[in-house]
């Protein structure tokens, strides 16, 4: 199995949790911040479970993540 691992461009990240919900590994939480738009973005938790499937860059609809696999 591939590791992956997403990065989050948290300053355009509007905080729909879409992401969160659709990530089969849960490598994705809240962030504990706002933004400068004043959004909870969300973050990456690198609990080495991402396998770097792609679905929440698929579900993103502000198209702020990014995913790579090792």
């Amino acid at each position: 199995m591939k590791k992956g691992y997403i990065e989050i461009d948290q300053e355009l990240c509007k905080g729909c949790q879409i992401c969160i919900a659709f990530c089969p590994k849960g490598s994705i939480s809240p962030a504990d911040k706002l933004n400068a738009a004043g959004y909870m973005p969300v973050k990456f938790d690198d609990n080495g479970e991402c396998t770097g499937c792609a679905t929440c860059a698929l579900v993103c609809a502000e198209v702020v993540i990014e995913v790579y696999r090792d």
